[in-house]
């Protein structure tokens, strides 16, 4: 299960969320072996936990969020930024949401560290300081309208639940796998993801109680505060047995 887009796009351009899409496919484009080929970039670029324990590298902690393993991790995260990103940066003003989402970026970094400080394995990706914009989106409009696709083998389902319900489960996804992976090679940095989410909470509640706390849910039902979009249903025509 993952969203493909909510219904309430942003009354404002949300020029720091294009931007940081800009420049992480940028970077995809220099550092991936089959169209820059600056893998020494990508080598650089990227954080290690062993490293940065070390004093070494400590710019990896903020440059790893410009960094994908691959086009699957690229358009993927890309893809949450989009959805998540804008309706937050309408709230914080584009100087306030550029400054959350790196802060949260770091605090993802910060609590992968902790859980696995002796890593060698290279970090990278905007997983992280995405999931952080995640939690911040789900403390801001927890009512929103999300459309996701559920994929069960070859059944393909698209459907409009609650933003807290597609972002309860997946911060619960994500400490269950950190757990669950605890001491293994899991190849995904679990931690990050939820560390990044509740960071993204915790750091998304004082623009939340500028706008009046729980007073700003009831004004805009938990939702974003501009008009909803109403999409057309998907079509798929009726193909007889």
């Amino acid at each position: 299960m993952f969203p493909i887009r909510d219904h309430n796009p942003s009354n404002t351009r949300p020029i720091v969320t294009l931007g940081l899409i800009a420049i992480n496919v940028a970077v995809f484009v220099l550092t991936a072996p089959w169209l820059g080929g600056m893998v020494d970039l990508w080598d650089q670029l990227a954080l290690y936990p062993v490293a940065v324990a070390h004093g070494q590298y400590l710019w990896g902690l903020l440059t790893h969020m410009f960094v994908h393993a691959g086009l699957l991790h690229l358009g993927g995260n890309m893809l949450f930024l989009w959805i998540f990103g804008d309706n937050l940066e309408d709230q914080m003003g584009h100087a306030g949401f550029l400054v959350f989402y790196l802060l949260g970026g770091l605090a993802a970094a910060g609590f992968q560290m902790i859980a696995d400080i002796g890593s060698g394995i290279p970090m990278v990706g905007a997983s992280g300081a995405i999931a952080a914009v995640m939690g911040g989106y789900l403390l801001m409009f927890p009512r929103a309208r999300v459309d996701v696709v559920l994929i069960i083998i070859i059944l393909i389902k698209i459907f409009t639940i609650p933003a807290w319900v597609m972002l309860g489960i997946w911060f619960a996804l994500q400490l269950f796998s950190g757990y669950s992976m605890m001491g293994g090679e899991a190849g995904v940095a679990y931690w990050a993801h939820a560390g990044g989410f509740a960071a993204g909470v915790v750091l998304a509640l004082p623009v939340f109680l500028r706008r009046g706390g729980t007073g700003f849910w009831q004004a805009t039902a938990g939702k974003p505060p501009h008009r909803p979009v109403d999409y057309a249903p998907t079509r798929i025509p009726p193909v007889s047995r």
